[in-house]
């Protein structure tokens, strides 16, 4: 009886000689070609993991204090050159392997192999058998396995796999890819911060085609109103809500707010009875209150909370009513998040400051309503806020100060007619300080498209007073 024969002595007898049958080095090649996938999949694997960290993780290597930690913040503090430095990376790693997997297919397979590949594409695509045609699809046979392969390779294990594990440990692969990162970060600078100074420029142009077109787009639908809702003199009130509605989104707190030298605020330090006769002149529900001067705003006063102390004398301590919530806000925040602060938070009032924290003025819920509905008037309101008189059909004098929202509604225009001359300003003043350039003399006259301004009043400071004529 036979002796059963061992398999792995089978096997070790089949594949050692194959083995000894490849070129040392198409073996070299494939352990490379080894090593740069598990390189590709460790770049890869760290763009998941970098940007995929949570504010919890942030906190956590802020507190650890390591070098390691360190190196991670430091390299997420430029994420758009980190994101550079990733893609070269790895596109570099991915180029390395397809040239290198050419190398070993060729070196793997003998010429004739791929010879007879090319015949039998010839043969079933029906091309004419000759000595070029053969050279070609043999190529393109040797040409389409690298590709398959290769690409299979990379999404597989170069790419999703890596990714997917990443995601769930960002942390320790972040760790594990700092040094590495930053060494090549330091090493791709010049080419990443080209390609970050490419990306912002284009990312610019695109944004200012998009302002453009969004402008476009919001003019066609003020056509559209306008075609859409009956010109009738009881209509009027809802195309302007509706237009109003439509460009609601870039108004700024600045070109609605009441400026400082308008509003009605009081010093902590003053008795009861001067507190009382500021509420009575006033008429507001809410006033600011300071200590030394208006930008130092340290809470408001609701004049409901006094009703239960009209009585008292004036050394009432009123201070203790004062609400120390005070809502700040910047002038060019849009008006439409500044309502969802308001509703979320239930206040009507916030504090408008400058970009040097200096306080510019007031906001309130009703200025916000009024962009949309238009001007609101209570029983208090016996005349309208914008201070001006019509003198003729087409001639208005307006305070220097009015907004030029209100002066639009006054005259009748777009709030955007004087958009291409306003720059910054957000006054008629402000306006004629824009087209002038300078504090203006009385009696002086500037034009814009069919709109004359006149200088009324002026005084060294500011400009009081300017008429307005509409040719």
């Amino acid at each position: 009886m036979e002796p059963e024969a061992d398999p792995f002595l089978f096997i070790f007898q089949s594949v050692v000689p194959l083995l000894l049958a490849i070129p040392p080095d198409a073996i070299l090649g494939v352990l490379t070609i080894v090593s740069l996938i598990v390189c590709s999949a460790l770049i890869s694997g760290s763009e998941v993991a970098y940007f995929s960290l949570s504010p919890n993780d942030i906190e956590k290597l802020e507190q650890e204090n390591t070098p390691v930690s360190k190196r991670i913040l430091k390299l997420r503090q430029k994420p758009r050159k980190l994101l550079a430095t990733i893609l070269i990376s790895n596109n570099f790693v991915n180029i390395a392997i397809v040239i290198l997997s050419d190398f070993v297919l060729v070196r793997l397979l003998p010429e004739a192999t791929f010879k007879q590949w090319g015949e039998s594409l010839i043969g079933l695509l029906g091309v004419a058998n000759t000595p070029e045609n053969v050279a070609y699809y043999a190529w393109l046979a040797s040409f389409l396995i690298t590709v398959v392969g290769v690409t299979f390779l990379l999404v597989l294990f170069g790419e999703v796999a890596p990714k997917v594990y990443a995601k769930i440990n960002n942390l320790p692969i972040a760790r594990l890819m700092s040094g590495p990162l930053d060494a090549l970060n330091r090493f791709f600078s010049p080419v990443s911060m080209l390609m970050v100074g490419w990306s912002s420029s284009i990312e610019k142009r695109l944004a200012r085609k998009t302002q453009s077109t969004g402008n476009i787009i919001k003019d066609d639908i003020h056509d559209a109103i306008d075609l859409a809702v009956i010109q009738e003199d009881d209509h009027i009130q809802e195309v302007d809500i509706l237009k109003s509605i439509v460009k609601f989104g870039d108004v700024t707190v600045k070109q609605i707010m009441r400026s400082r030298v308008d509003v009605v605020a009081v010093d902590f330090r003053i008795d009861y009875h001067q507190l009382l006769e500021i509420v009575k002149e006033s008429g507001y529900s809410r006033i600011p209150v300071y200590e030394n001067d208006f930008d130092h705003v340290t809470g408001i006063l609701y004049v409901k909370d006094l009703l239960g102390h009209l009585h008292e004398n004036k050394d009432f301590e009123w201070q203790g009513l004062i609400r120390t919530d005070v809502h700040y806000t910047p002038e060019a925040k849009r008006i439409q998040e500044l309502l969802k602060e308001f509703q979320r938070h239930h206040l009507h009032m916030a504090v408008v400051v400058d970009e040097y924290g200096g306080s510019s003025g007031i906001v309130t819920l009703e200025d916000i309503m009024e962009e949309v509905i238009g001007e609101i008037k209570d029983e208090f309101d016996l005349e309208s806020e914008v201070e001006y008189k019509k003198l003729a059909e087409n001639e208005f004098l307006f305070e220097g100060k009015t907004l030029l929202n209100d002066v639009c509604r006054v005259i009748g225009v777009s709030t955007s007619a004087f958009d291409e001359v306003r720059g910054e300003a957000d006054s008629l003043a402000g306006l004629i300080l824009e087209l002038t350039g300078r504090i203006p003399k009385k009696d002086l006259e500037v034009t814009f498209n069919n709109y004359r301004f006149k200088v009324v009043a002026v005084n060294v400071r500011r400009i009081e007073q300017v008429l307005v004529t509409i040719q």
